[in-house]
């Protein structure tokens, strides 16, 4: 599976304060780290308290390039601070992400276009996140044919069904899990998908058993990619088992090594 770190994040407190503080060696060692434990690409988030959005994105940037050329996802709602990391990449970025309204896809599959990004699509509009699988499709469905009249390469294409906390939208776990399975058969060959897992468990008791759990239940449904805490060992470890357990990776007794 492929992993997006999420610890590059302006709403951890740590990270933050570097932000502020121009503080390279704790973004770099943040970064270093994720890559150590598997991550495949970092997301890159300047949080909230940010005076000047568009130095801190370029610094941000940067800084994580002074260490690794690692894929960057950039993640924020702001369009010329995407831009700005954009520019910043050493690497084929991600955008991080449009919802499937017009005005948005009409913004950002130009911007992937020119820097030759990859883009998360999620599976909502103005009108919210809905309630069952066959709205959230027909959202997937629309942010894809849009990408494939600009004559992007599908692969490049990364659909995320959008999952809720399990406290307050418990109904809609399985119908990700659906979305996950049916956007496979929306195209020959069909976009990638993925999650932003830690949403699942966001203000629940058993945050990383949450995770964890759902994160095999969605390897088995076919995710292939997600943002998640690279940090957290079960997590990675119930993730390599069920690769095994799903014939994605050859057994050997030492496969969580």
């Amino acid at each position: 599976m492929y992993i997006i770190g999420e610890r590059i994040n302006g709403m951890f407190k740590d990270v933050a304060k570097a932000i502020r503080e121009k503080n390279k060696r704790i973004i770099q060692e943040l970064a270093l780290k994720q890559i150590e434990k598997g991550a495949d690409a970092l997301d890159v988030n300047l949080g909230t308290a940010v005076e000047d959005p568009l130095s801190a994105m370029e610094w941000l940037v940067k800084t994580i390039g002074e260490v690794t050329e690692i894929t960057l996802a950039i993640d924020t709602t702001k369009l010329a601070v995407m831009e700005k990391g954009l520019q910043c990449c050493k690497s084929k970025p991600i955008i991080n992400s449009t919802s499937a309204d017009e005005e948005k896809l009409n913004t950002l599959i130009p911007l992937a276009k020119k820097y030759n990004a990859g883009l998360i699509g999620l599976t909502m509009s103005r009108k919210g996140i809905p309630s069952d699988a066959n709205s959230r499709l027909e959202l997937a469905i629309h942010i894809l044919n849009r990408w494939q009249e600009e004559g992007l390469p599908v692969e490049d294409l990364y659909i995320d069904a959008v999952i809720l906390p399990v406290n307050v939208a418990q109904a809609q776990c399985p119908e990700v899990l659906e979305t996950i399975h049916q956007v496979k058969m929306l195209s020959q060959p069909p976009p990638k998908t993925i999650l932003g897992l830690s949403n699942v468990s966001q203000g629940t008791k058993y945050r990383s058993l949450i995770n964890r759990t759902y994160l095999v239940m969605a390897l088995a449904f076919g995710l292939e990619a997600a943002i998640l805490d690279p940090f957290d060992e079960e997590l990675r470890q119930a993730m390599r088992t069920a690769e095994v357990l799903l014939n994605k990776t050859v057994y050997c007794d030492s496969y969580l090594k």
